[in-house]
């Protein structure tokens, strides 16, 4: 969960969740957070994806380079020969023009998907 919040009038804020998840099922992905002020959503929320997948690299042990790792075509990141793609959860606001507190949340939650299974025969 990202939350950001401001009571200067006009402020930018913006909070976000980058999502880097590999296309081996059986491999973990990886949850990051971001919160700024003064950049808007469109960049908070390419900056949360890179973070993601870089953090994603140091735990699989391999360097990353956000500039060579992306396929801008196919929209994904190749990291170490494996295929990463990357999503966000963004929310951006204007400071209220009176003061009043500006409050931004961005979450995620990732839900595995139940286990198969089979019935007793």
């Amino acid at each position: 969960m990202s939350e950001n919040a401001t009571n200067e009038p006009h402020r930018l804020i913006a909070a976000t969740v980058g999502i880097a998840i590999p296309t081996d099922s059986n491999a973990y992905g990886y949850l990051s957070e971001h919160h700024s002020y003064g950049q808007p959503d469109h960049d908070a929320a390419e900056y949360a994806e890179e973070l993601a997948a870089e953090m994603l690299a140091t735990t699989l042990g391999v360097g990353f380079d956000p500039d060579r790792s992306w396929d801008e075509k196919k929209e994904i990141y190749r990291i170490s020969n494996r295929i990463v793609k990357v999503t966000n959860i963004t929310q951006s606001a204007i400071g209220d023009k009176k003061g009043l507190w500006t409050t931004v949340v961005a979450g995620a939650v990732f839900i595995p998907e139940p286990l198969y299974v089979p019935e007793d025969s």
